[in-house]
């Protein structure tokens, strides 16, 4: 008896070690440990590197957290189903697309600011696009920094913007090629001008994108709180009554996965209708072929 009672101590110290990593994952203090950082010298693949140990450190610890589960409430599922939402609900419950889209419309208007700066001394658009590198913002510098290599590397201007538009890969990104090709194509003076109020353009979008997704943060915010404290009600019960004890059942296993399959599907669901829809590109590959 006092080996089982060990044995039912550990498994519940490691089934509350996997629900603080659940409960540091959805209110947001994992997401901040792998939000993204100001590039270093370091290689891609030695980032990769980093993200994988962690993501694996992660995978192995709720791995352990779903045996003991499994050992204490004799559900099976929870050795799949403790991992996959480990894994899986920060990125169900997280803003971090929209925040990085945001921030790149950010670097976009002042990279648009700085080459609108640039042109007022009155240089070649070419020069100013390579002046311009110099300063770029860290979000959108390697797009930056590819345009002016193309240029250096004797592209048509005109192509070489186009491809600065693809690898930006947006509808703001396009307006702004747009105009940089009509400078390209007429040479006259006044693009400093078109460029700034340009720049307040984007200024103005970028206001209404945070002002909507603080809108959309507020369900996102009680999805998270309602996942919580289902998880710790589930645990709860599942140590310490007989409540739960029809699931672990192979009908009762049937019955969980399938409500789980709900619950996750309903979260799904929020995550694409907080995404909305992005506004449609004006220089896609396509439209460049057309024109």
């Amino acid at each position: 008896m006092p080996g089982h009672l060990a044995g039912y101590v550990a498994a519940g110290l490691l089934v509350a070690g996997g629900l603080t990593l659940g409960v540091l994952a959805l209110t947001g203090q994992l997401d901040q440990a792998a939000a993204p950082r100001p590039p270093s010298r370091r290689s891609p693949l030695g980032r990769l590197r980093r993200v994988a140990r962690r993501t694996w450190g992660l995978l192995g610890v709720s791995v352990v957290a779903g045996i003991a589960a499994w050992q204490v409430t004799g559900w099976v599922i929870a050795v799949v189903a403790v991992p996959l939402a480990a894994l899986g609900l920060p990125w169900l419950l997280s803003s971090q697309g929209a925040q990085a889209t945001i921030a790149r419309l950010e670097a976009l208007e002042d990279w648009t600011r700085s080459l609108a700066g640039v042109l007022h001394v009155g240089i070649g658009l070419e020069e100013a696009l390579a002046a311009s590198a110099r300063s770029a913002p860290a979000t959108i510098a390697p797009e930056v920094h590819r345009l002016v290599a193309r240029l250096r590397a004797r592209w048509n201007t005109e192509e070489a913007i186009r491809a600065f538009a693809d690898d930006l890969d947006d509808a703001t990104g396009d307006l702004v090629a747009a105009n940089l090709i009509l400078a390209v194509r007429r040479r006259g003076h006044g693009l400093s001008t078109v460029l700034e109020a340009l720049a307040a353009s984007v200024a103005d979008d970028v206001r209404n994108r945070r002002q909507i997704e603080a809108d959309r943060a507020k369900p996102r915010t009680t999805a998270r709180w309602v996942t919580i404290i289902s998880a710790a009600m589930i645990a709860f019960l599942a140590i310490s009554g007989d409540y739960v004890r029809p699931y672990a059942t192979p009908l009762g296993q049937v019955v969980l996965v399938a409500l789980l399959s709900a619950y996750v599907g309903c979260l799904v669901w929020l995550k694409k209708t907080a995404a909305g829809r992005p506004a449609p590109r004006i220089l896609g590959r396509q439209a460049g072929s057309r024109s």
